[in-house]
């Protein structure tokens, strides 16, 4: 097997991509995902997420890498490597439907000694429970005897060119022992840090669900202090600065939770609590808080707004940034929608301006028009709301927006002269 890989990675997004990328200096890859326009865009050299750039994409695809819309491409493939997004529907609950597509699609090719690796993230036990059992249905095979799994959960954090899948410690984990051992050679013979190995597929994938859980909790903590700091006319800025001079302070800012991963990945665990009959309070609660956090960050703009005395409704506001990070024009799961939603009950005048992202998305997810032009908006505002810190809204003059008497309120605590902070 280590003699003669070949490799399908199934989802060619923030994941999948930079994956196959990295596996591809090494052995023949196919990458496979099944939005056409996105392959297109690819093949030219042209990565929307902006996660590979277009030199890295070209070396490659003049050799190891092929990109394809078509998954019988994958046929001669041995090792397949699930990385498709794992969302919640409207009432967050798992929605496995990309994760099952993807192994019905592997299981009508799978061939015996092959190995299926997942990278998407789930709940303990969901590999085992949900995806094997489709890949026997649609292969016949046996599982642990013709074919075996692996789990490998992706630690992409998309904007961040430090943390990259090459740099960073993959855990590894498979249903056999020889199996563990393969995919820990496997992700190991690309890796720079090495591999961590887990004893068992459902620790690996605990494992994953654990670090966005924990990053969630942490945030709640700071986003419920400010709501606190906030009702006793104290800065949550400086009360954190103070507190961080402590050798062991976490150092955990407030504000919007949203993307694909710790906006979502806890819903997965509380699923698998429940499904053992646990109740995950602190969990819950955490992200209840988070959830609220939009229209928390809404009303203190609007408490602003009135004490300068600013009818707000029928008022001009200007939204920075629609992604749901910084530096990033990922916006699947962004919580600056819910800011715009409570905003535009009070006013038809509500804009957001994100040159990072695509507009053309966020029409067709959201139903928003982005602005495109900020010159001809001149003392247009009667406020301006950061709610994404991209580094080029963080020294610019906003003031020059907002009419005599507008508030500038900054919900990252990152502009020098914001009127308000958060």
């Amino acid at each position: 097997m280590k003699e003669n890989v070949k490799i399908g990675v199934i989802g060619l997004g923030y994941v999948g991509l930079p994956l196959a990328c990295l596996f591809a200096r090494q052995f023949d890859v196919v990458g496979f995902d099944c939005y056409s326009e996105r392959v297109k865009k690819l093949l030219s050299a042209e990565d929307d997420t902006c996660e590979v750039d277009s030199s890295t994409l070209r070396a490659l695809l003049g050799g190891h890498l092929h990109l394809t819309d078509d998954a019988h491409d994958m046929q001669e493939c041995n090792v397949y490597i699930v990385c498709v997004p794992t969302p919640v529907d409207e009432d967050n609950n798992p929605d496995l439907s990309p994760l099952k597509s993807a192994s019905r699609t592997i299981g009508g090719m799978l061939k015996k000694g092959d190995v299926v690796i997942y990278e998407s993230s789930v709940y303990p036990g969901c590999t085992e429970h949900d995806c094997v059992p489709v890949l026997v249905a649609e292969s016949g095979l046996k599982y642990n005897q013709d074919f075996f799994a692996g789990y490998s959960p992706e630690r992409i954090n998309p904007a961040d060119k430090q943390h990259t899948v090459e740099n960073i410690t993959k855990i590894v984990s498979g249903s056999t022992p020889e199996t563990a051992d393969f995919v820990e050679w496997l992700y190991g013979s690309v890796l720079k840090n090495g591999t961590c190995k887990a004893s068992s597929i459902r620790v690996a994938e605990a494992a994953k669900v654990v670090e966005n859980t924990q990053r969630d909790v942490n945030i709640a903590l700071m986003n419920e202090l400010c709501t606190i700091f906030r009702s006793m006319g104290i800065s949550t800025t400086e009360v954190l600065k103070c507190a961080a001079t402590k050798w062991n302070f976490v150092n955990v800012r407030p504000g919007l939770v949203g993307g694909h991963c710790i906006g979502v990945d806890p819903y997965y665990l509380i699923h698998g609590a429940w499904a053992h009959k646990v109740y995950p309070r602190l969990i819950m609660e955490s992200r209840t808080i988070n959830e609220r956090m939009g229209q928390f960050i809404s009303e203190e703009l609007v408490k602003c707004m009135m004490g300068r005395r600013i009818h707000v409704v029928d008022s001009h506001i200007l939204i920075l940034g629609m992604a749901f990070k910084a530096n990033c024009p990922d916006t699947r799961n962004t919580k600056v929608e819910d800011v715009y939603e409570f905003l535009t009950a009070l006013t038809d005048h509500v804009s957001i301006y994100d040159p990072l992202v695509s507009a053309e998305e966020v029409k067709r997810h959201y139903g928003i028009d982005l602005l495109d032009d900020l010159e001809v908006c001149k003392g247009k505002f009667d406020a301006v709301i950061l709610c994404v810190a991209h580094r080029e809204f963080i020294e610019k003059d906003w003031r020059s927006l907002l009419k005599p008497e507008g508030v500038l309120f900054d919900a990252m605590n990152v502009l020098p002269d914001a009127d308000y902070y958060l």
